[in-house]
């Protein structure tokens, strides 16, 4: 019997506003689409949460013994300035302003967001498409579109009547938005001018002779929506209707209600059974952006080559901070916040080494194991409580450390549960890797850098340079990196 069939799950619908049980549509078997990057610049810091939450529970679907098929796919066109109707394509932009071919920046990006991924131990999805591969798909959904008549073309491009398709459908139900406050609040714009109203959204744009991304079709050269392509994709690889989409909470207007307006539209019916959305990821208590200067690279936190943070922090460590909120909970990024982690990832990790080395007894412990392995599931199948599963595993954290030092006992059953059932939770699911971090004794390497620090501080006090930059390069040559700063010197173990 397969893991999932003795636990009941229960996730977050946006669409219904509420929990639900989770039940998929095929027996055993996950369909699950997540919108992937919009390849023009380095991979986001808050959209790496967002992907880190899904391939959260993916891993966890896995776990459980579904066999699950999960489509992410990669925008490499379509996407306008400012996710705007009209203006220029974030990647051509990007390749104007760099004097590149669209596709150049289109690699260099890619191949950005997979190392950077791969270093904060994603799995790979099943499938991942690009939005220039599914040209045609995209056409032919038009196509259907307009001959069911919740489209019209206009000068080159296809807008989807809005207005038209709410009389038999109801456009808004994922945002909770209705059509007519929309309508009132909406100021007509000029290059709307197009469009029968302003709530219309394009699913093909004529190209101007200026636009270097452009595809022929039967309205003429132009390219598609920045909708569409999430529509064509997610059911051409999974079905009409599938079991999850996902994506972060800034996609359900209007990117996400368009999908679903897309797909009523040409299929009939909805699209998605549970839509799931991610939340956003502030540092020091302010919005993420390039333009104010609050924002980090993900590259910049695993070197400590940054002016926010005080040293460098590894990718498990990030990663085990994320997974210390729920994915619906807004999450704040501090040096605090990562150094507070940092400690508890070393004491999970100490833990968890130190089962190997638990003796074991006939007496049974005042510690139910049983029970709080339950616990454990009980926390991710309450929508993917990753925090209340973290603060269930420092329980089994504390009752290693007793066992340890004489004061607890366990059985060689028991011992091997706790074993299988953390390194189920911490690696499998939570996906955290242990190899990058000090290890079993970490309190002891601290100690020995800090007395080091402390001699390379004498020696540059004295002028010893060369004794100084001997510490520094010998400590560099071990793994051992050294940042001075402003409040002293502090280290990363690589």
């Amino acid at each position: 019997m397969e893991l999932y069939q003795s636990q009941q799950l229960k996730i977050y619908n946006s669409l219904s506003g509420k929990k639900e049980i989770f039940q998929s549509i095929n027996e055993g078997h996950i369909g699950m689409y997540v919108c992937g990057p919009t390849v023009y610049s380095n991979v986001h810091l808050g959209n790496c949460r967002t992907f880190m939450s899904f391939d959260m529970i993916f891993r966890y679907f896995k776990h459980l013994g579904y066999k699950v098929r999960y489509v992410r796919n990669i925008t490499d066109a379509g996407h306008l300035v400012d996710d705007a109707e009209d203006g220029e394509d974030k990647i051509a932009k990007k390749a104007r302003l760099e004097q590149l071919e669209p596709m150049e920046v289109v690699q260099r990006y890619t191949v950005d967001f997979h190392n950077i991924l791969q270093k904060f131990n994603f799995l790979p999805p099943s499938i991942e498409p690009t939005a220039t591969g599914h040209i045609i798909e995209q056409i032919e959904i038009i196509k259907d579109i307009l001959e069911k008549e919740y489209a019209y073309e206009k000068n080159g491009s296809v807008y989807f009547d809005v207005v038209k398709f709410n009389k038999t459908h109801e456009y808004g139900k994922l945002s909770g938005r209705k059509l007519e406050d929309m309508i009132a609040n909406t100021r007509v714009l000029a290059a709307q001018d197009e469009k029968k109203s302003p709530q219309d959204f394009a699913l093909w744009k004529k190209a101007e002779p200026e636009h270097i991304m452009r595809w022929p079709s039967p309205w003429g050269d132009g390219f598609p929506g920045w909708h569409l392509e999430c529509t064509a994709m997610s059911t051409k690889y999974l079905g009409e209707t599938f079991d999850i989409h996902g994506g972060g909470m800034d996609l359900k207007f209007p990117h996400h209600e368009c999908e679903i307006a897309q797909a009523e539209a040409s299929n009939g019916h909805s699209p998605v059974k549970y839509w799931l959305h991610a939340n956003m990821l502030t540092m020091n208590g302010k919005k993420m952006a390039k333009s104010t200067g609050n924002n980090i690279l993900p590259g910049e936190i695993f070197t400590g080559e940054n002016d926010i943070l005080s040293k460098a922090f590894s990718p498990s460590v990030v990663r085990f901070f994320m997974m210390q909120a729920h994915y619906t909970s807004i999450l704040d990024l501090s040096n605090d916040a990562l150094l507070a982690s940092e400690k508890g990832h070393h004491r999970l990790m100490d833990a968890f080494a130190k089962i190997e080395t638990l003796e074991v007894s006939d007496k049974t412990s005042d510690f139910n194991i049983k029970s709080w392995q339950q616990e454990c599931y009980n926390a991710m199948n309450d929508d993917f409580n990753t925090p209340i599963l973290i603060a269930k595993m420092f329980d089994a954290v504390k009752h290693i450390n007793l066992i340890k030092e004489g004061n607890e006992s366990i059985t060689a059953e028991d011992k091997s549960t706790l074993q299988t059932t953390l390194n189920g939770f911490i690696f499998d699911v939570l996906g955290l890797e242990g190899k990058t971090d000090i290890g079993a004794d970490s309190d002891k390497l601290a100690g020995v850098v800090a007395l080091l620090i402390q001699l390379r501080k004498d020696a540059r006090d004295n002028k010893d340079f060369a004794t100084s930059d001997k510490i520094r390069d010998q400590l560099a040559a071990m793994g051992i990196q050294l940042k001075d700063g402003k409040e002293g010197t502090t280290f990363s173990v690589s």
